[in-house]
C-alpha cells in the first residue's frame, strides 16, 4: 500500500513524492551548476582565511617569546644592580677588616658577584640575539600576512561578485526546491540527502533510459522497470544505490 504524507492539506501519493524527488534533483542540479561557476574559490577563500588565522597565530606566539625574554632580560639586569651594590658593600667592608682571613672572605664574595655579572651579561648577549631573531621572523610573518591578505581580499571580492550576479537565480530555485519538499516526507528526503553526498555530481535520482539506469548505465530488469512505472514504492538501482524514476522511454 502506498504511503501517505499530509502536507497542507494534499495526501501524496508514492508517485507523487517519488516525481517531487525527481523534480528537486532537477533543482538542485541547476542550483550546482550555478555553484560550479564559483568553481574553486570558495575553498580558496576558506584556504587562505585559514592560512591567515594561522599566520597571525604564529605572530602572536612570538611576541609572546619576545617578552618573555624581555622579562628575562629585566630580570637579569636586576642581579646584576644587586651585585654591583653588594661589590659596593663588600669593598667597603674590606676597609675595615680586622685580618687577612676577613679579608680573604670578603674577595672571595666579591669574586663570586663579579662572576654573577659576567653569566648575567651573557644571558643578556643571549637574548638580545633571540630577541633580534624573533623579531626578524615577526616581520616576516608579518609580510607574509599583508600579501595574503591582498590574496583573499580579491578572492572575496570575486566571490561576492558571482554570488550578487546568481542571488536570484539561485532564491528562485531555492523557493522551488521547498515547494518540492513540501510533498516528500522526511524519511525520503533523508535518504536522498545521504545518496546525493555520496553519488558523482551529486545526482541521487535519475530516470532509465533505454533499459538503463542513467546514473551507472546497467541493465534494468523489465520487472523492475514496470515496478518503477507504477511508483508505489521507493527503487534504487541495485548497482549504484540511486533512487530510479520512470524515464521518456518506460
Amino acid at each position: 500500500m502506498a504511503t501517505k504524507k499530509k502536507t497542507a492539506e494534499v495526501d501524496y501519493s508514492m508517485y507523487e513524492k517519488i516525481m517531487a524527488l525527481y523534480e528537486l534533483q532537477k533543482i538542485d542540479s541547476q542550483i550546482d551548476e550555478i555553484n560550479k561557476v564559483k568553481g574553486e574559490l570558495p575553498d580558496e577563500v576558506q584556504d587562505l582565511d585559514d592560512e591567515v588565522t594561522g599566520l597571525r597565530t604564529r605572530v602572536e606566539s612570538i611576541n609572546a617569546e619576545i617578552e618573555e625574554l624581555g622579562a628575562l632580560t629585566r630580570q637579569r639586569r636586576r642581579q646584576i644592580d644587586e651585585a654591583n651594590m653588594l661589590i659596593a658593600k663588600y669593598n667597603e667592608q674590606q676597609q675595615n677588616v680586622r685580618n687577612n682571613r676577613e679579608f680573604d672572605a670578603i674577595a672571595k664574595e666579591i669574586e663570586y658577584q663579579e662572576l654573577e655579572i659576567r653569566l648575567a651579561e651573557k644571558h643578556l648577549k643571549e637574548y638580545a640575539a633571540a630577541v633580534k631573531v624573533k623579531k626578524a621572523k615577526a616581520e616576516q610573518t608579518e609580510a607574509q600576512i599583508a600579501e595574503r591578505n591582498v590574496d583573499l581580499e580579491a578572492k572575496r571580492a570575486e566571490l561576492a561578485n558571482i554570488e550578487e550576479e546568481t542571488a536570484d537565480q539561485v532564491a528562485e530555485l531555492t523557493a522551488q526546491a521547498e515547494v518540492a519538499k513540501k510533498k516528500i516526507d522526511d524519511r525520503l528526503l533523508t535518504a536522498y540527502g545521504r545518496i546525493r553526498s555520496k553519488v558523482r555530481n551529486g545526482l541521487a535520482v535519475v530516470t532509465v533510459q533505454r533499459d538503463a539506469c542513467s546514473g551507472c548505465f546497467n541493465r534494468i530488469p523489465p520487472q523492475r522497470q514496470a515496478d518503477i512505472r507504477l511508483g508505489k514504492k521507493l527503487i534504487v538501482c541495485e548497482y549504484c544505490g540511486r533512487i530510479l524514476v520512470p524515464g521518456d522511454e518506460i
